[in-house]
């Protein structure tokens, strides 16, 4: 399955999350949740997976974590906040980076509607 499919079920999956809950949780309680979903769908994905960095060649474990990383091609990262601020759009985009993946998927489970609260990435390689 490519990414793109992918994409579709995951965004598929967090609908369902965020009818069933609605806006104002942690997003530890929305991550748990999707993961129960992503499950449910029998796709594959890795919780809290570690992001190392990279520098001068070397791998250095700096405690960073991804959310979700989806059948190893999709990066997850969840928000509940009242805005996106470009931090997390950054964030996003240098995890891509440093993964070497090509699609992300910012999540804010803070909206009214969950498809405002998806925003896509992709990774220029």
């Amino acid at each position: 399955m490519d990414e793109n499919e992918l994409s579709k079920l995951i965004v598929g999956a967090a609908i369902e999350v965020h009818r069933s809950l609605g806006p104002g949780l942690l997003e530890s309680s929305y991550e748990e949740c999707l993961c129960h979903e992503l499950s449910l769908r029998e796709i594959s994905f890795q919780r809290q997976a570690p992001m190392p960095v990279v520098y001068k060649g070397i791998r250095l474990d700096c405690g960073y974590r991804v959310d979700i990383i989806v059948d190893k091609k999709v990066i997850i990262e969840l928000k509940s906040v009242a805005d996106v601020q470009p931090i997390h759009k950054a964030q996003l985009l240098t995890y891509l980076k440093l993964s070497g993946l090509k699609l992300g998927i910012l999540m804010n489970f803070n909206v009214q509607l969950m498809k405002d609260g998806i925003n896509r990435f992709v990774n220029n390689l």
